[in-house]
């Protein structure tokens, strides 16, 4: 497992697995039948698969997000019923991948209902054709569509994107230089937007974007690597992680969720993440843009993978073991476990 969704209404847990299907958990069983199956359509490759899944607010279309057997990053859109249609796919985007590695992969509808694709800067190491600053490329961005068809076109670029009319830059990019986004999320209460970035070989960074940004931020790869500079030049207008941390702590940051639930009161507020290498959940309280708070919380997870939110925002916690875990509170609830 490697991503999870919901859709609104319905208790069910969509679960992307890395081999190509997309399974239903409904009350701790798996469905029979997956939800969508493009086993034997995707690369399995160390950092490729089945990336990422959303759904449309309107819950019509789950959106997922794969590397074909070429290596080559789709963006596919499946008509929901009970499953998805396999005669409905339509693709809304693909993106050449000069590197089997840097793949991004996480797929997230923003509260604006425009769909946010984040995408890696294409890998081998040191963004060695510097793609993740170069605004007339996808690679190393976050992009912003409305994923419906439009005009003839696959999906539509919304006017207010930062780069729209801007020469050669593509429209579709709403923040750049990111290295390899491995999971970010809306914070479902503030709308703010929270990235977590792996890095190259020092230090890994998780970056805050205000629900009242208009986009177009700079997260500074490849001049800088965190908060350390990395390859000249060092672009002033880098917006500095919130938080960043060395090997000490682990070599692969795993975004989460900003914890909206119910079920572990001393958690609420708190942006729960973690990391590939060190199997400690952690968690960071982030106030007017200055970290305050940075601890480690009570589970640890093997090979974590990503996180899941469901319709009453309590967590889960993906392990490519296998399991999937919710979190819950201690017993008598008085501190997260």
């Amino acid at each position: 497992p490697v991503a999870m969704a919901t859709r609104p209404g319905d208790p069910t847990l969509y679960v992307a697995q890395k081999t190509g299907k997309v399974v239903a958990l409904r009350d701790g069983g798996v469905s029979r039948r997956p939800a969508v199956d493009l086993t034997g359509e995707v690369s399995l490759g160390g950092e490729q698969g089945l990336l990422g899944l959303a759904f449309s607010p309107d819950c019509r279309f789950l959106y997922v997000n794969y590397t074909d057997l070429a290596g080559d990053t789709h963006v596919t859109e499946y008509v929901m019923g009970a499953t998805g249609d396999p005669g409905s796919a339509r693709e809304v985007l693909r993106v050449g991948q000069p590197f089997p590695n840097h793949n991004g992969g996480n797929l997230a509808f923003g509260p604006d209902g425009y769909l946010y694709i984040g995408l890696g800067d294409g890998g081998l190491a040191n963004d060695p054709q510097n793609r993740a600053e170069s605004l007339d490329d996808l690679l190393g961005k976050m992009l912003r569509v409305d994923p419906r068809p439009s005009g003839g076109g696959p999906y539509a670029i919304p006017p207010d994107n930062p780069f729209v009319g801007e020469g050669d830059a593509r429209p579709e990019i709403w923040a750049y230089g990111l290295r390899n986004p491995w999971r970010y999320s809306f914070d479902r209460e503030t709308g703010d937007l929270w990235i977590a970035d792996v890095g190259q070989n020092a230090r890994e960074e998780v970056n805050v974007q205000p629900a009242a940004s208009t986009g177009g931020e700079h997260y500074g790869w490849d001049g800088f690597e965190g908060t350390m500079p990395f390859e000249p030049p060092f672009p002033e207008d880098a917006v500095p992680p919130v938080y960043d941390y060395g090997r000490e702590l682990g070599a692969t940051v795993i975004g989460g969720f900003v914890y909206r639930g119910a079920a572990i009161p001393a958690l609420r507020g708190a942006y729960v993440f973690g990391d590939f290498y060190e199997p400690a959940l952690r968690a960071l309280v982030v106030e007017e843009g200055r970290l305050v708070e940075h601890r480690r919380l009570g589970p640890e997870v093997e090979a974590l993978s990503s996180f899941g939110e469901d319709q009453q925002g309590e967590l889960y916690a993906l392990s490519l073991s296998g399991p999937v875990y919710r979190l819950a509170a201690r017993e008598g609830g008085r501190a997260p476990d």
